[in-house]
């Protein structure tokens, strides 16, 4: 099998490389400013209609894994035809360009596309994104829906793990509190956090098994920003008293975040043979993975 993957180098997306590579020989590493480390690097700018067609036609992929996205919500807010663009049209062309192959597509989508009022969402509740990366998104997921032949959309939910540019919350936590640096934390805003090489097999499972329709694939435990900062420090032996509880409302955001944006993983429970992993666990080998690469 071939794959094609977008956003390879980034922080979900360089884990699902190497974790391909471990059964299958082709796998495209798609890119747009940083060049992935494994894989066949693949230049590629979701903006580029053109160009997008010419990378699929040229690899021709069994399945295409599109994790490449725009992620920084008040950034979203403030570039909203940029985020259309990337989001939600290049999803459009891939879809397309996946139908007239025959692939198989799974589009890797977010929490952020419920509105937040209720949590613990199923895949068959409504959407009603109230920022403007949830609502890209949610384009993204209704242009798969209606054009490619077959498909996954793979809801997911704050993942963490390692990369060598982007922090996860969990070391951001580990540095400041070892640093003594008191830390603001919100308390009233839930998700599901999801360890990136949990996601990355329960992605790579869904990909070989052309399991199809929405499945909601994040970490299985419903927990406050808070919350799990605090699991990060006793499991490290600092200081919860270091962390200072706050509200969503004392934050000065762009967007507007869902309050409760956790994912009922019932369904990819019973479907996968790799189970969404709970906080607690998914920590412990994060933490694990942290000391053995000598992170903290």
């Amino acid at each position: 099998m071939k794959f094609l993957v977008t956003g390879s180098a980034g922080l979900v997306g360089r884990q699902v490389v190497k974790d391909l590579l471990r059964s299958y020989t082709q796998v495209y590493s798609c890119y747009h400013t940083s060049k992935p480390e494994d894989g066949i690097a693949t230049p590629l700018d979701l903006t580029d209609k053109d160009g997008i067609i010419k990378v699929v036609e040229s690899t021709k992929p069994d399945v295409i894994i599109h994790l490449a996205a725009m992620t920084n919500v008040d950034l979203c807010e403030t570039q909203k035809d940029l985020v259309t663009k990337i989001n939600a049209k290049s999803t459009a062309v891939l879809a397309e360009q996946a139908k007239k192959l025959g692939a198989f597509m799974v589009y890797v989508s977010t929490d952020y596309v419920f509105d937040g009022e209720e949590g613990l969402k199923k895949e068959s509740d409504n959407t009603e994104p109230i920022d403007h990366y949830g609502k890209s998104k949610l384009e993204g997921e209704k242009a798969v829906e209606e054009i490619a032949a077959k498909w996954c959309i793979a809801r997911t939910s704050t993942p963490y793990g390692i990369h060598p540019k982007k922090k996860s919350f969990p070391i951001f936590i580990a540095e400041n509190l070892k640093a003594k640096i008191p830390l603001d934390i919100i308390t009233d805003q839930y998700t599901s956090p999801t360890y990136v090489p949990n996601l990355s097999r329960m992605l790579i499972e869904i990909s070989s098994r052309n399991i199809q329709g929405i499945l909601h694939v994040s970490g299985a435990t419903r927990i406050s920003r808070y919350d799990m900062a605090e699991i990060v420090a006793e499991k490290l032996g600092l200081d919860k008293k270091l962390l200072r509880p706050v509200n969503m409302e004392n934050m000065n955001w762009t967007a507007r975040r869902p309050r409760d944006s956790s994912l009922d993983v019932s369904k990819a429970t019973s479907l996968l043979k790799e189970k969404p992993m709970t906080v607690e666990l998914g920590l412990d080998m994060f933490i694990h993975e942290l000391k053995t690469s000598n992170i903290i």
